[in-house]
């Protein structure tokens, strides 16, 4: 079966509203996409704010600083020279609060003032609703909460095609998908990477050349690299993968630790591809894009079930090992990978 798509109804809804030019009351804003988050909260600014207005009608107040009581004191101010007044929240954990507080915004949420839209946004916390309390109920009876989520890989490819056209180049979709394996796949981050790409890129066309010379890689881009060179016993490759994340200053427990996954996952391919399974069945397991499910699939052919299984072995003993006193981490690392491409 394939990956499970994001579920974007709330940001679909979202996009109606703000292309009919009619913006509720309360909102809640959460998820990983900081890019859109973001994105979306400048439309919403601009749609309710006419320029020179937003010192008059647009109020922040942090989370860790304020109560309810506060919060609705700041909402109730009358807007000034615009229609409405945007109220933002960052960082109320709303489902933490207590018996008193929410009470007191249950009651005020039933009744917000039609000049008011209120916005509560989760960016260093996690938004963890309890669907059963009353307080789920009153936000989705009065307000919306808006998801959003990583996009899927058609989206994003499509997006940083879009994003290079703006910088005067062009991408083809297997570059933008390396882009996104190479880099992840938050367009916050995408975005700084496509930046320095295209201004150092001489031709119009990006190539893979252009993005090897500039992207900053993650850690993951990069375990995952070794591990593909370990599927072939490349000894002098994967050693120099690994010299290179230690010289990136990785701490060696973070470097075992993305190792350790990849080793699973290769494992499950490979697995997969004995029981006649597909990419699009690995991407489903593990949550991931297409592009990185296929490229595990093809390591998982060049090396064989016990193989995989020794490794996992070897994992597990070097982080036990890496957790004993005495030990050199970098060393217990080095050694699991010279393991691993010559047993």
């Amino acid at each position: 079966m394939p990956p499970k798509k994001p579920d974007q109804s709330s940001l679909k809804a979202l996009k109606g509203q703000l292309k009919a030019k009619e913006l509720g009351r309360l909102y809640v804003f959460h998820g990983e996409e900081t890019y859109l988050r973001d994105y979306y909260l400048d439309r919403v600014r601009e749609l309710l704010l006419p320029p020179g207005t937003e010192d008059f009608n647009f109020k922040v107040l942090e989370g860790k600083d304020t109560d309810v009581r506060e919060i609705a004191a700041t909402a109730d101010c009358l807007p000034m020279m615009a229609p409405r007044t945007l109220v933002l929240v960052r960082d109320f954990d709303l489902f933490k609060m207590n018996e008193a507080d929410r009470k007191f915004l249950l009651d005020y949420f039933a009744d917000l003032p039609e000049y008011l839209c209120l916005v509560f946004l989760y960016d260093t916390i996690d938004y963890k609703p309890d669907a059963r309390t009353k307080l789920a109920a009153s936000l989705k009876e009065h307000g919306m909460v808006v998801d959003f989520p990583r996009q899927e890989q058609g989206d994003l490819v499509d997006w940083i095609i879009r994003r290079f056209k703006a910088t005067g180049h062009e991408i083809d979709t297997e570059s933008a998908k390396y882009l996104m394996f190479l880099c992840g796949d938050l367009m916050h981050n995408l975005t700084g990477e496509i930046g320095k790409i295209g201004a150092y890129a001489k031709e119009r066309r990006i190539t893979r050349a252009d993005i090897d010379a500039l992207a900053t890689p993650q850690l993951d881009a990069v375990v995952f690299q070794l591990t593909d060179h370990l599927s072939v016993k490349n000894y002098d490759k994967a050693l120099g993968t690994l010299a290179d994340l230690l010289h990136m200053q990785e701490p060696p427990q973070v470097i075992l630790a993305a190792l350790g996954k990849y080793l699973r996952q290769l494992y499950a391919a490979r697995v997969a591809l004995e029981e006649r399974r597909t990419a699009d069945d690995l991407a489903a397991l593990w949550k991931m894009h297409p592009y990185p499910a296929g490229k595990l699939m093809a390591a998982a052919r060049r090396v064989t079930l016990p193989w995989c299984r020794a490794a996992l072995e070897r994992a597990a003993a070097a982080d036990l090992a890496m957790k004993s006193t005495g030990t050199v981490p970098a060393q217990v690392l080095t050694d699991l990978v010279l393991s691993l491409v010559y047993g």
